[in-house]
């Protein structure tokens, strides 16, 4: 074939290569935030998928019972309590914020859905056909609801498919990325691998735990609202305990700046009124210190640590984010930041110093493939199942161990490193 000819072809190929790739952006365009949600989700159940994978085989199934019997049920909890912050929002703005015209829900449905004092007086043996049948002829209609729950349930069907297939194939993945695109001067493992770190302490870290913790929140303020005494309680408490979980992002002080200034009103307000009543403050002050604000932290602690990105630029991107994209920014602009950071650390030097990137898969000498010019631990005998196992070693993590080898094949690795193959001699 003819030189112009291989041309003409490539650039064909390039061009559909370009057609499919601008497909591709445009469906992730279009569902970003269900994107982002689900890549939050895979990183907020890895730790524990992989405790459960230890114990629970194969990885499908592990990954299964890691997002179906713990993230589904934190989701929901997480997804009630919102439903609880905004309609204690619209209670104190008069609708005035949030607009519930395009739901099937009015704001008086909202408000008697997570008035807890309704929901825990209410016996489910008295409930009949007929009130249910209320219920839902209530609402602007049916058609409507089922329109609105169902185009809910593609998009969470569609997160949790993104995170149940990161956790199962994320080994495969990376091994297929370090052979076909990683260069032979380790740039993009080194990228990868400052990516994943970020990512973890980002999603899992800090943003975990502001969900949790602001969840926490709301709950606990509400249900202690119930005993509070006459003229007295927590001003908004669904709202304060919201407030809250945003306020942890801050580093060192974190919540603080929410419960305490709350607290001191608190207290001042039953000392003017009735200082009988000031054990409340106590109780809200014991609440906050140690439900809201201790418990969450020494649970997730252990999974921080080596954080590499400045608070300052973390804190920007967690407040532009939102103002700039929506409910998703908040998982979006740490994403964004993230990939710059890791760019401009790794990369960016490579290419101002115009050194030479030759990936793995590319040999210039030979038409084909040749092992020995594969990354160290490269093992073309390993096999891998249906459900992501690798036989004969764990193979790689997604990311954060594409530059960390297990010990079998950094094994292979330093082996092949220090002494010729038979095949060489």
């Amino acid at each position: 074939m003819s030189v112009v000819g291989m041309d003409r072809s490539q650039l064909s190929w390039w061009v559909a290569g370009f057609a499919l790739m601008g497909a591709l952006l445009f469906v992730v365009h279009s569902f970003i935030g269900t994107f982002v949600f689900g890549l939050f989700i895979y990183y907020a159940t890895r730790p524990i998928y992989r405790r459960i994978k230890k114990r629970v085989r194969p990885p499908s199934l592990a990954a299964a019972v890691a997002l179906f019997v713990l993230a589904l049920p934190a989701l929901t909890l997480v997804a009630y309590t919102g439903a609880i912050a905004v309609s204690e929002l619209i209670r104190l703005t008069n609708e005035g914020i949030f607009d519930l015209s395009q739901y099937p829900i009015t704001s008086e449905q909202l408000t008697r859905l997570t008035d807890f004092e309704r929901l825990l007086a209410l016996d489910p043996a008295t409930l009949t056909v007929a009130q249910l049948q209320q219920v839902i002829a209530s609402m602007s209609s049916a058609s409507n609801v089922l329109a609105f729950v169902g185009i809910g349930l593609v998009h969470l069907f569609a997160m949790i498919a993104v995170a149940f297939y990161l956790l199962r194939d994320d080994q495969k993945l990376s091994m297929w990325t370090r052979t076909q695109v990683a260069d032979d001067r380790g740039v993009l493992e080194a990228f990868l691998d400052g990516v994943d770190r970020d990512f973890t302490n980002i999603f899992f870290g800090n943003i975990l735990n502001a969900v949790l913790t602001g969840t926490i929140g709301v709950i606990a303020y509400s249900v202690l609202n119930l005993f509070a005494p006459q003229g007295t309680g927590i001003p908004a408490a669904a709202l304060v305990g919201l407030i809250a979980g945003v306020a942890s992002l801050i580093p060192v002080v974190g919540m603080k700046l929410v419960y305490v200034p709350v607290a001191v009103y608190i207290g001042a307000d039953a000392y003017l009124s009735d200082p009988t009543t000031l054990w409340f403050t106590g109780v809200f002050a014991g609440v906050s210190f140690v439900i809201v604000d201790t418990i969450p932290d020494l649970v997730l602690r252990p999974y921080v640590s080596g954080r590499n990105l400045h608070v300052g630029a973390v804190m920007i991107a967690y407040t532009l984010g939102p103002l700039l994209f929506g409910w998703y920014g908040i998982f979006l602009g740490p994403i964004i930041l993230v990939l710059l950071v890791n760019f401009a650390r790794h990369v960016l030097p490579v290419l101002i110093q115009r050194e030479s990137l030759v990936p793995y898969s590319i040999d210039p000498s030979v038409a084909e493939v040749d092992e020995s010019s594969q990354p160290p631990g490269w093992d073309p005998d390993v096999v891998t199942d249906g459900d992501g196992n690798h036989e004969g070693g764990d193979g790689f993590e997604f990311g954060a161990s594409l530059a960390e080898p297990t010990s079998a094949t950094a094994q292979n690795g330093e082996e092949g490193a220090g002494a010729p193959s038979e095949s060489g001699e």
